[in-house]
């Protein structure tokens, strides 16, 4: 195989590969470490025919949302229970994995290569996905969950199977009954933490939780230097460049748009030295609110090629839209029509090759 694939020029070997369905891809990691060294490029991913960058959900359909050369939205086929009977609670995407939230649990999808599993748990609510191993992406990473109710919060492994019970240890009873509450429920893993954006008042932090026993629990990370002075101020965290973080605020009053980034790598064992910078800044007239009155929820973004800021959010008749800026402009807008039920769920999501551990799937299908 090594002697044949010699003989074709680099570019010519991704084109074809590009073309392969993503599900079909996993198998040809193998064959060479030249293969397995371009299908686990991000520019290949993202030159994909296939890919996508937002992942919207409605009651019965998932949508998947690409941007290059046009907007595409295509239909999703997921195995997940009760789909077709409601709208799911919650739409995350957390590490390589989405999670589609349900009233009986969740579950845990890579909607690139079509593969699902479900973890049946009722009484409490999905709040994040990591792995113990950050320098091991495969299937044999340690793979963890995070839930809570209003009697504390669990840790379920997904390997085993097992529950960790953590106690009522959270973000609130860490700072006492008027203390910082969670702004969100989506997290944002990096190097075995799982982080949060929580408020109080008008000053936000980020918290963490480590997901490596014996020292599993949440701790505060830093604070943020911008925070929120109205309730239905959009303010969103996500990875920057792989290793340091960015956040999404927008002034609900003045609808004016920024983005903040670490300046350095991020150390997950200490936040004392975290230096946040402005990245963008945006104050286009008549923009609205990314944030609806409506039905709150916050916005999702990605950053292309550190020079465009691209933005999913609802407008107040509950339509789904797609921005896109740079240099203080609106450069495109795009109304998502074939999204026909109002006020679809969505979140940002990058494919990947990263499967959902076999011994999971079988046993779901056998459960569901």
């Amino acid at each position: 195989m090594a002697a044949h694939e010699d003989q074709l020029p680099r570019e010519l070997i991704e084109e074809i590969l590009s073309r392969v369905s993503p599900k079909y891809l996993v198998p040809f990691r193998v064959v060479c470490k030249r293969w397995k060294a371009n299908l686990d490029d991000k520019t290949f991913i993202n030159n994909h025919k296939e890919t996508f960058r937002f992942i919207l959900a409605t009651k019965s359909k998932i949508y998947s949302v690409s941007m290059d050369p046009k907007i595409l939205v295509r239909e999703l086929s997921l195995d997940i229970p009760s789909l077709e009977a409601q709208k799911p609670k919650k739409l995350v995407s957390c590490d390589e994995f989405l999670i589609c939230s349900m009233d009986k649990g969740a579950a845990v999808c890579n909607p690139w290569l079509k593969q699902t599993t479900w973890i049946s748990e009722p009484s409490f609510r999905f709040y994040g996905i990591g792995h113990r191993d950050s320098n091991n992406r495969s299937e044999e990473s340690v793979y963890k969950t995070i839930w809570n109710s209003t009697t504390g919060w669990k840790i379920h492994d997904l390997a085993s199977g097992t529950w960790i019970d953590m106690g009522s240890e959270s973000p609130d009873s860490n700072q006492g009954k008027k203390g910082p509450k969670m702004h969100s429920t989506s997290g944002v893993f990096l190097n075995g933490t799982l982080f949060w954006i929580v408020t109080s008042d008008e000053t936000a932090f980020l918290y963490c939780i480590l997901l490596d026993f014996p020292t599993e629990g949440f701790y505060l990370y830093c604070e943020i230097p911008f925070g929120m002075s109205h309730a239905l101020d959009a303010l969103v965290l996500r990875l920057f460049n792989g290793n340091r973080f960015s956040v999404l605020k927008q002034c609900y009053v003045t609808k004016k748009i920024e983005i903040w980034v670490t300046k350095n790598k991020v150390n997950v064992e200490d936040g004392r030295d975290v230096v946040w910078m402005n990245f963008m800044t945006f104050s286009i007239p008549n923009f609205p609110g990314l944030v609806p009155f409506a039905y709150p929820q916050q916005p999702s973004y990605f950053i292309h090629k550190n020079e465009r800021l691209v933005v999913c959010f609802c407008d107040e008749s509950g339509k789904a839209w797609i921005y896109v800026m740079a240099e203080n402009k609106l450069i495109d807008k795009v109304k998502i029509e074939s999204v026909v039920d109002p006020w679809p769920l969505h979140c940002t999501y990058f494919p990947n090759l990263v499967s959902v551990p076999q011994g999971l799937r079988d046993e779901a299908k056998s459960e569901v």
